[in-house]
């Protein structure tokens, strides 16, 4: 009898609105996760200084190191993101940068699920093809299929955006498992 561990995915959430549609979503994702799959959220990446060299030199910011093990620890991470001016929120921007000269990166190698949701009818494809570039910049591994956008996402974290999530998750978990190292035969 084959056992699978238990997955640990983390959120990070590109909006700071307390009334945030995507915020929403994220909360809404442990509920939804597969079976042996948990899911948490990350600190806020407005606790996050704007990216300077002359700050980095002084030290990273606490909520810099402390998001940068919490992604380390993880078995993938799960980006929900509104879309801002065709592309992805500075803050999220700002995140990734900060994100990208910890050493070592806690990026590089991990699986990725990213989640747009937006009022307008594509739902943050604009936003999730610029992430994908920061991504694969970074050496992610970006979940290609399923896509999720959520278009007109207004009153739309329904049963059948539920279900679609979950899927999106379920696919998450497997391109973890996929991606890790198998013990040698006996």
């Amino acid at each position: 009898m084959t056992t699978t561990r238990s997955l640990h995915f983390v959120t990070l959430l590109g909006s700071l609105r307390k009334a945030s549609f995507n915020a929403a979503v994220a909360r809404a994702l442990p509920g939804i996760a597969p079976e042996g799959v948990c899911v948490t959220p990350l600190g806020s990446i407005g606790d996050f200084p704007h990216y300077s060299q002359d700050v980095q030199e002084a030290g990273f910011p606490a909520p810099v190191t402390a998001m940068a093990q919490q992604i380390a620890g993880a078995d993938a991470v799960v980006i929900v993101t509104p879309e801002y001016n065709y592309s992805v929120p500075g803050v999220l921007k700002n995140a990734i940068d900060w994100l990208s000269r910890v050493s070592p990166q806690p990026l590089a190698g991990k699986p990725v699920a990213i989640i747009t949701a937006s009022p307008g009818m594509i739902g943050g494809a604009r936003a999730q093809y610029h992430l994908r570039q920061s991504l694969v910049f970074l050496d992610a591994y970006v979940l290609n299929r399923p896509e999720a956008m959520i278009g007109q996402v207004a009153g739309k974290v329904d049963a059948a955006t539920r279900e679609f999530l979950g899927r999106q998750l379920a696919a998450l978990a497997a391109l973890v498992r996929r991606l890790a190292p198998q013990p040698p035969a006996a």
